[in-house]
């Protein structure tokens, strides 16, 4: 399942219409694969976002991507535009496998929103050159043969309004990287689409 052409196989079956309805704020992300030569795993591709007070996501693993600006032709645009600010990916030279289902994420900075986040789901397959902007901390590619076998799975409590919530997580190397929430959610809907 972690090679490149058999997760594109199961990615080109999937529905492709998995939009919800919305009238509210929308973002898309970009979830990037690449198979370096020889390789017995593909891996994908995570940003950690740069610390900044007024970010709900601030310091998290992440897709590349965010809002979707009023220029966007649509969401695949503002995945495409996003991912191109944010680390310097063109992913108009990449194939893109499939759309994964929307993903409601519910932000602290203004109660009773909800963003609607649409994940794409792309396949390099030659060099790539990253160079982050001030939003990114660093990058990280993790081979999906780990994430598929949950290596690293765990969970913590997480005190948010006077309650704990326990709630599920993916430790991933090299560093201290915690992978949680809204990303978590969308990881396993990819694995969901391909097994």
């Amino acid at each position: 399942m972690a090679r490149l052409d058999a997760i594109t196989a199961k990615l080109r079956q999937v529905e492709s219409d998995h939009g919800m309805a919305t009238e509210g704020p929308t973002a898309a992300v970009a979830a990037i694969l690449r198979e370096l030569p020889g390789a017995d795993s593909a891996e994908l591709f995570f940003i950690q976002r740069a610390l900044h007070p007024e970010d709900p996501w601030s310091g998290h693993i992440a897709f590349p991507g965010g809002r979707r600006d009023p220029e966007d032709a649509s969401l695949l645009g503002t995945a495409i535009r996003e991912t191109r600010e944010e680390v310097g990916i063109d992913l108009t030279t990449t194939h893109l496998l499939g759309r994964l289902p929307d993903v409601p994420a519910f932000t602290r900075s203004k109660r009773g929103t909800t963003l609607v986040v649409t994940p794409f789901v792309f396949a390099v397959t030659g060099p790539l050159e990253v160079v982050p902007n001030v939003e990114v901390a660093s990058t990280l590619w993790v081979p999906l043969t780990t994430l598929a076998l949950g290596i690293g799975k765990a969970t913590f409590e997480l005190d948010y309004e006077g309650k704990t919530y326990e709630l599920p997580y993916v430790h991933l190397d090299p560093g201290q990287h915690r992978l949680w929430g809204m990303t978590y959610r969308m990881l396993e809907t990819l694995f969901d689409a391909v097994r």
